[in-house]
């Protein structure tokens, strides 16, 4: 796959984790909300920035659907911060209030992380060669 397939493919992931997770939002009433500071929402925005310009460039479909989910979530962080005055937790399970972006974050950054371990691993005898 080409890096430019890739970046597709990570942009196309981090959009539709994003729609879902607005659209999720929108329609949930939410009883828990919590605010996150505006350093928080542009950290995040630049980590989701960060993700979809580098993760791509590693020649791995896995990272770069992990790098778009997580991408994804943390850009529905800021978007719903930045839109509710504060962050819309619509699942609660045992005191403990999330929403989609706090899974795909998650699910993203394991997907990414397991990718960059069998990436490494696969090309392991690669690793010693001086750049």
């Amino acid at each position: 796959m080409t890096r430019a397939r890739r970046h597709l493919l990570a942009a196309a992931a981090a959009a539709l984790v994003l729609a879902a997770d607005l659209v999720h939002e929108s329609l949930t009433p939410a009883s828990f909300h919590h605010v996150r500071p505006a350093g928080v929402l542009v950290l995040a925005a630049v980590v989701a920035a960060s993700l979809l310009a580098v993760g791509p460039r590693i020649p791995s479909l896995g990272i770069a659907l992990g790098a778009g989910v997580a991408a994804g979530g943390a850009l529905g962080t800021t978007v719903s911060g930045l839109a509710w005055n504060g962050v819309p937790d619509p699942l609660v399970h045992g005191g403990v209030a999330f929403n989609l972006s706090d899974l795909a974050i998650a699910a993203g950054d394991t997907l990414l992380i397991a990718s960059v371990l069998v990436h490494a691993w696969t090309h392991r005898a690669h690793l010693r060669e001086p750049i």
